[in-house]
């Protein structure tokens, strides 16, 4: 008969507590279970473990030699435990290259609860106009409005943003225009924007969004914004369509690179971001 190791930690509490019933407490098992499983155990070693008393069970000499190597099994078998549940911890370094709109709105309340369940994880989001280089691995993953057209990389469509024309809370049009500098690489938002402006209409460029934003909400000009951050600041919606009729709207891509597939910890970032956005994908519409 074969030794069947799960009754070593039934000879181990046996031992340790010296009668069947704490032995059958300790393990949370029925006292005739604890006595079967002992007998068992000491018929597949061939040698008896245990000396039977009215006050309870004592080691015998084999079972004290025995001792030694049961508790080091105990203790190879925890830790084969605790290294497998640090396997299901996601740790590690994973950099975000995202369009600026969605960091504070969106990733940072979909990355809080990963973050606070995985103490080893560290996130970097960063943002610029510019596309990051996958290839040179900038970022880990990146949220992107354009689709990258060659390279080794995976790429999710998760949404479609859409645009408005937003002017002050008050639902006043100020004449001015708020939009990003010349030379960022936003063209086709700045394109947008000149549809609603005639030549000589007073600008305001500044590339960041919050700004943007703030600029509009204090009364300064109107400016083509993403409708989720429009309504999240309370702005007046004063045309979510171009003056040809066609839509403002920009699909939002995911894109990693395929060498990162079997990432856990790049997985779990992108799975947190997929889930919010799908969660919330109504509020990138004009509402």
């Amino acid at each position: 008969m074969q030794p069947n190791w799960d009754d070593l930690r039934i000879f181990l509490a046996l031992a340790r507590e010296g009668s069947l019933t704490g032995a059958a407490h300790r393990l949370r098992a029925g006292v005739a279970t604890v006595s079967r499983r002992i007998e068992r155990f000491e018929a597949a070693l061939g040698v008896p473990l245990f000396l039977r008393h009215q006050s309870g069970y004592s080691l015998t000499d084999q079972g004290m030699a025995l001792m030694p190597r049961a508790e080091a099994a105990e203790e190879a078998l925890a830790g084969l435990r605790r290294e497998a549940g640090e396997q299901d911890e996601i740790r590690g370094h994973v950099r975000i290259a995202s369009i600026e709109s969605l960091i504070t709105p969106l990733l940072v309340p979909a990355l809080t609860p990963l973050m606070m369940a995985h103490p080893s994880l560290d996130i970097e989001i960063l943002f610029s106009t510019q596309a990051v280089n996958l290839h040179r691995r900038d970022a880990d993953l990146a949220l992107r409005m354009v689709r990258p057209d060659h390279g080794h990389l995976r790429v999710r469509q998760l949404v479609m943003m859409g645009f408005g024309l937003y002017g002050p809370p008050d639902g006043t049009r100020p004449a001015r225009h708020i939009s990003w500098p010349e030379q960022v690489g936003l063209g086709t938002v700045l394109a947008w924007s000149r549809t609603f402006a005639t030549p000589g209409t007073p600008r305001f460029a500044v590339n960041t969004l919050d700004s943007q934003v703030e600029a509009v909400r204090q009364g300064l000009g109107v400016s083509v914004l993403p409708h989720f951050l429009g309504r999240l600041a309370g702005l007046s919606l004063i045309a979510e369509r171009l003056p040809d009729g066609s839509l403002m709207e920009r699909p939002v891509f995911m894109v990693t690179h395929a060498d990162l597939a079997g990432s856990s910890r790049v997985s779990a970032v992108a799975e947190a971001i997929a889930d919010s956005v799908t969660a919330r994908r109504a509020e990138f519409g004009p509402g």
